[in-house]
């Protein structure tokens, strides 16, 4: 379901008109792009990608956040390495280390269930709702009361769609609110680990390499989904089989080249190439620059907290993953805006469309509200963002797990339907996978030092604008030192036994006056927080449904404006099925004034190998790859114009997050590679596309084949995907 928060209209995508190569299309949209997709080289016909059911469609999937894509009539799905590295980590221990030495189920009852809460999602239908939505009586409301009149409808088509059992229905706003789909997938909640190569196969090149070329990070892992015995979704069992999808890719039959048209079919998550100039200069003038700041400090604090202890680099390397990846990409992003017009164009970009407006009293009397009144509320939004942006930095693990489990306490005493969209009973799923995976991602020591050192911090913005629920919370002050801070919490964690699984879960069950009445102190505190954080959840919803009103108007008036020109424009990017196109192409110049040549070898693999102990061991490439590379044993997988095996390649497709693990497809729909990054000069187009600069990066299925095949030896998995 839509989330409806501050943040949604920052989420929510303007238009945008499309460059070559530009545009993160939606299915039904492909056929007005089908002369480009064709003179582009593809053999198919584009009105058959509209159909998401039939190929190839149907057998691209997302795992929430990433994508994945069915390759054999088995259920088993790939994806990129670091999209199932949660899933790796969570199985993993000292005296078994997945995530060090890789994982390869020889036999179907080998394979391990993926961490609580993995799903896959293969999406089987899409119905326009925007009438129901925004229906007379919520087109006339305002504030909180129009923020939760669409979220009754909402309630109300998904309920009715789920009445089909076993899939999960989500309604989504595309162009700021004007329009809705009603998405329905099918969801697979029996997911498991088959495969996944070493560390220095999969995550070869670590952070020093992330969002770099030349690139040579075999960026893959097996998923498989399964089903009940009578082939419907259902919960882990050892009774459970294979799920059959009706459509599963292929691998390529040709070699891929240097120029060959590429399409990647996909859920990315979000980009915001149309915000106003105003948050475009709040969030490089000031948000980005702070997020980056504070994940930094987070970074070196988790390094200095686990070292020495595997134990807790295990339970905190998927929190370090996301971690270290954003805040590369909020660098790389700033970097590439710092001393841009990017602001300017944008400025000038939006006077022309007020120009527009302005320019007869029809326009004007239509969008004129509506473009004012969104300016003066994002202001009043940025204002509440620069007071509470270290929120989820000061608040402790456990507090949010208990506070969540006493929200479903008080949700549950409510009729289904008139619980918090989250908190219904669609959601308990969700909400105990959740709770789950504490087990294997808290580390108290760390935990602990993190929250100190950043309320630290927030104790020491001025008195006036601290929230005195939490300075009360924990008997803290304003201007209080980090160790004193310490002290203080050393007592609320003592004081606290939700860090045992057993006694967590069995809070799920219990209702508000349980709660009331616990001595337990980080259950205290959550009831302690509740009134308030209903206080600032309705403050929120005020603003968000005021926000959507405006905004909506104004992605109108731009809508409007762009069809005036004869522009075709897209929908940004909301996590809903996608397809770019392109070509493999280098670029020249890179971003460090050497021609990027479009694929990189094996050769690359052993020039930037310093082994377990220099650079952090993150270019620590396996012995038994290292012999097979320097023996050249490189089978069917040779490519003679490169005389060795393409590791990565370089595309001119448009992406995102959330395109990781998508297919990159050839001419033929056949599998050629896996999406997984973008070069740190060009994650700036998530705000402003530049096709000179735009380049993505892939794996190259043939370097996932030959590593399987030559170094790994996954044999049941080559057969089953056909692979000779």
């Amino acid at each position: 379901m839509t989330r409806f928060s501050l943040s949604l209209l920052a989420t929510a995508a303007l238009a945008a008109t499309a460059h070559a190569d530009e545009g993160m299309w939606m299915p039904k949209q492909l056929p007005q792009i089908a002369k480009s997709l064709k003179a582009g080289g593809l053999t198919m016909d584009p009105a058959k990608l509209k159909d998401l059911t039939e190929f190839p469609m149907g057998a691209v999937v997302s795992l929430g956040g990433c994508t994945a894509s069915f390759v054999s009539p088995q259920g088993l799905a790939v994806t990129n390495h670091h999209c199932a590295y949660g899933s790796i980590q969570y199985n993993s221990k000292p005296d078994r280390d997945l995530l060090k030495n890789g994982f390869y189920a020889a036999t179907l009852a080998d394979e391990l269930p993926a961490a609580p809460g993995s799903r896959m999602w293969v999406t089987v239908d899409l119905k326009d709702v925007s009438a129901e939505i925004l229906n007379a009586k919520t087109l006339a409301l305002t504030g909180k009361a129009r923020t939760d009149a669409i979220e009754a409808t909402e309630k109300t088509l998904v309920a009715a769609c789920e009445a089909d059992s076993g899939h999960r229905c989500n309604v989504y706003a595309f162009f700021g609110g004007l329009q809705y789909q009603l998405i329905k997938q099918l969801e697979i909640r029996d997911v498991r680990l088959v495969h996944a190569p070493a560390t220095g196969v999969g995550l070869f090149g670590g952070d020093a390499d992330n969002w770099v070329w030349p690139r040579h990070t075999g960026d893959y892992s097996y998923y498989r989904a399964y089903v009940g015995p009578d082939g419907k979704p259902a919960d882990f069992s050892k009774d459970n089989k294979p799920y059959q999808p009706r459509h599963h890719l292929k691998m390529a039959s040709s070699p891929l080249n240097s120029g060959d048209f590429v399409m990647v079919a996909g859920y990315p998550g979000r980009t915001n190439r149309h915000r106003l100039p105003t948050e475009v200069d709040f969030a490089f003038g000031w948000q980005q620059p702070a997020q980056a700041k504070a994940m930094g400090e987070a970074i070196d604090l988790i390094k200095a907290e686990t070292a020495g202890r595997r134990d807790g680099e295990i339970k905190m390397a998927a929190r370090m993953q996301g971690l270290q990846n954003y805040y590369k990409n909020l660098q790389g992003q700033q970097q590439s805006y710092d001393g841009s017009d990017i602001l300017a164009r944008k400025t000038a970009e939006f006077d022309k469309l007020k120009a527009w407006v302005n320019g007869s009293p029809e326009r004007k009397a239509r969008y004129g509200a509506d473009v004012a009144a969104t300016e003066s509320l994002l202001a009043e939004r940025q204002a509440i963002a620069r007071a509470e942006y270290l929120g989820s930095f000061i608040t402790p693990s456990l507090l949010n797990s208990a506070r969540q489990l006493y929200l479903v306490a008080q949700e549950r005493a409510k009729p289904d339907a008139e619980r918090k969209s989250g908190y219904q009973d669609r959601d308990l799923p969700r909400l105990r996978a959740a709770q789950q995976q504490l087990d294997r991602r808290y580390d108290e020591q760390t935990d602990k030092r993190l929250v100190a050192h950043f309320m630290a911090q927030y104790l020491a913005q001025p008195a006036n604008t601290l929230n005195p629920a939490w300075v009360d919370l924990f008997g803290l002050k304003a201007g209080q030192d980090e160790a004193s801070i310490r002290a203080q919490l050393d007592k609320v964690y003592a004081g606290s036994k939700l860090s045992d699984s057993a006694f967590r879960m069995g809070w799920l069950d219990k209702d508000a006056a349980a709660f009331k009445a616990s001595d337990d102190a980080f259950i205290k505190a959550a009831v302690a927080l509740y009134d308030d954080d209903r206080r600032l959840e309705n403050r929120d919803k005020e603003l968000a449904g005021k926000l959507q009103k405006a905004y909506a108007g104004t992605q109108q008036a731009l809508i409007d404006y762009h069809a005036s020109r004869g522009e075709a424009v897209y929908a940004d990017a909301n996590s809903t099925l996608r397809i770019s196109y392109g070509k493999v192409e280098g670029r020249n110049p890179g971003s460090d004034g050497s021609t990027w040549t479009p694929f990189t070898t094996l050769r690359g693999i052993v020039a930037k190998h310093r082994g377990p102990d220099e650079a952090g061991g993150e270019f620590n490439a396996p012995a038994e790859q290292l012999a097979a590379i320097k023996a050249r044993n490189f089978g069917k997988y040779y490519v003679k114009s490169l005389d060795s095996v393409p590791v990565n390649f370089l595309s001119t497709l448009d992406t995102t997050g959330g395109n990781s693990g998508s297919p990159v497809l050839n001419k033929n729909a056949e599998l050629v590679g896996l999406l997984f990054d973008g070069t740190l000069d060009a994650v700036i187009s998530d705000w402003d596309f530049n096709p000179k600069m735009v380049r993505s990066i892939s794996l190259d299925a043939r370097y996932m084949l030959w590593q399987m095949s030559t170094v790994d030896k996954t044999t049941r998995l080559l057969d089953e995907m056909g692979v000779k």
